[in-house]
């Protein structure tokens, strides 16, 4: 899930990862582009119709979706102590990345529905990494846990 996304064409390679690993990317409004942008396209390359995206108006709304509503949610940020790989995932887990350059904002961090915080190792003096390439590191840690069940 990515919150208030704000670049084109780190969506567009979250659109390709989906199609690629058969998750559903969920997108928070506003988004900081028009999903006809042409960036957007160019990085999700012929895949946009082999990946299921769901666009919400706002996270209470995604959160509480019937696909969602008794998911556990996993935030992503810098400034976590634990790590993404301390985590025992669960198939229907949500990965909530957010906007960059921001990341997510405290009131999502503190919302009731996150479960945990978690980051993924940098060296010191990095602020992030790139939001498409957390999103692949996080889901194939997760997909990976499960035997990459449905891979070919």
């Amino acid at each position: 899930m990515f919150f208030e996304p704000r670049i084109p064409p780190n969506t567009g390679n979250a659109i390709r990862l989906a199609a690629g690993t058969g998750v559903t990317l969920h997108l928070v409004e506003p988004l900081g582009f028009d999903l006809s942008e042409p960036k957007l396209k160019r990085a999700g390359l012929d895949y946009h119709d082999l990946a299921t995206m769901v666009v919400h108006p706002d996270l209470d709304t995604a959160l509480g979706s019937d696909a969602l509503a008794s998911s556990r949610v996993f935030a992503f940020t810098a400034g976590a102590t634990r790590w993404y790989t301390d985590v025992a995932f669960q198939p229907g887990d949500v990965l909530l990345f957010g906007p960059e350059p921001t990341g997510l904002p405290e009131a999502v961090l503190s919302h009731p529905r996150v479960n945990d915080a978690l980051r993924i190792p940098m060296l010191d003096g990095r602020r992030s990494l790139n939001l498409a390439n957390s999103a692949a590191v996080a889901m194939y840690e997760a997909w990976r846990q499960h035997g990459f069940l449905g891979a070919n």
